[in-house]
């Protein structure tokens, strides 16, 4: 069940580092959103607005975001869709579900950006260095969209 059933959204130039619950944060200027898991969890949620990625939409009034979230790396794998600022529970989807989804994205992904292959740079010591240091909502939101692991 879902902890929040509605989000308050608040367009903001930088993503704040702390998440306040039941608050969707929207940055044109960086083409992204995050928010408070829905389920309560508190994990941080980031949704970037790209071609391959979600689409948001905002009526004058309210926000909707598409495709559905489904938030599978994180210990609650909560699922669902924001739909003119509601939060409505979708169904839970099994790894093999989730993993032809990832398939499909990737697909996309290569199709629009005309890659291949990804490939992954070799890490110097230097960037070992830094993937040991914590990050902010930017930079994982940067990592997220580039691919990198930590």
């Amino acid at each position: 069940m879902m902890r929040h059933g509605h989000l308050e959204h608040r367009f903001v130039q930088h993503i704040p580092d702390r998440l306040e619950p039941g608050v969707l944060y929207i940055s044109m200027e960086y083409g992204t959103a995050a928010h408070s898991c829905c389920c309560g969890c508190g994990e941080e949620v980031v949704t970037p607005f790209t071609p391959t990625d979600w689409k948001m939409t905002f009526d004058g009034e309210t926000v909707s975001l598409n495709p559905s979230i489904g938030n599978w790396t994180l210990a609650c794998r909560s699922h669902y869709v924001i739909k003119r600022g509601r939060v409505i529970e979708a169904g839970p989807w099994t790894d093999e579900q989730v993993e032809a989804e990832r398939h499909r994205d990737r697909a996309a992904k290569a199709r629009f950006y005309g890659v291949t292959e990804p490939h992954a740079p070799v890490a110097t010591s230097l960037e070992a260095k830094r993937s040991k240091a914590p990050e902010g909502v930017v930079g994982r939101i940067v990592r997220w969209l580039t691919g990198a692991r930590r």
